[in-house]
């Protein structure tokens, strides 16, 4: 009796499962919940309507100065760019966040005579979680020519994930990263509960599919987690002698 009861019911899902991809195609249509509009830019470069611009070419009002938060951004923003200013240190967002996608474009200047690590070295911080260097670094360099550790080169998750492709552009062209960011989640007892992931292109080419980090990115050691939230977004000022980089464009959605 339960063989026949079984092969009924087993008989019963096939017909319905039939049912569902040859009768009514309205059984597998969903009409809610309708996704937000959102409006594009003119260009893929531009803002779109939900965006909160970063930086639009105007003032370091949307920055503050990682050594002191309450102090303001201290590098020059002059004709639409901002330039990094070493002495300074690092500047980082007022404010913070968890899931994002960032636009950010960087510039290279020409007579760069160094080489390696001390090529135009700064450093676009996912997450800053701290003072200094704390935090998930996508690493900005000019690797055009220019051969160093390959978990250091241009859009490497430094020391952690090697690049799909070098898309260098020559030292005097604007540079383009496009950035989508799940921020790590933990339990309440500070352990990890889901780790960050970095999909990011440059210009265009994609150099991080996804890529699983094993915590905040060091220089030194092994990468660990800590317990944080929502955080600020970091701008490398970078002790290399080479001639300091430039930023513009930046604008990001949050997720």
């Amino acid at each position: 009796m339960k063989k026949i009861l079984f092969s009924a019911l087993a008989a019963f899902v096939a017909m319905s499962a039939y049912a569902q991809q040859k009768g009514d195609p309205k059984l597998t249509e969903f009409y809610e919940p309708v996704p937000p509009v959102v409006t594009p830019g003119d260009a893929p470069s531009d803002a779109p309507s939900d965006a909160i611009v970063l930086y639009n070419g105007s003032d370091l009002s949307e920055w503050v100065s990682t050594n002191d938060p309450s102090k303001p951004a201290g590098w020059a923003s002059l004709g639409g760019v901002i330039t990094v200013d070493k002495s300074q240190g690092n500047i980082q967002t007022k404010r913070s966040f968890m899931d994002y996608q960032l636009h950010l474009e960087w510039y290279q200047p020409v007579g760069i005579t160094e080489t390696g690590q001390a090529r135009g070295n700064s450093g676009l911080f996912l997450a800053s979680t701290g003072p200094g260097d704390d935090g998930y670094e996508i690493q900005i360099l000019d690797c055009y020519n220019n051969a160093t550790y390959v978990n250091g080169q241009t859009a490497s998750i430094y020391k952690q994930g090697v690049p799909l492709a070098n898309a260098c552009k020559k030292p005097g062209e604007w540079q383009v990263y496009d950035v989508v960011w799940t921020a790590p989640r933990f339990n309440s007892d500070g352990s990890l509960k889901s780790p960050a992931r970095v999909t990011a292109f440059h210009n265009g080419v994609l150099v991080q599919n996804n890529f699983e980090l094993k915590g905040g990115t060091v220089y030194i050691g092994q990468p660990s987690y800590k317990k944080h939230g929502a955080s600020p977004i970091k701008l490398q000022a970078h002790g290399d002698p080479s001639k300091p980089i430039s930023f513009r464009n930046i604008w990001i959605r949050e997720l």
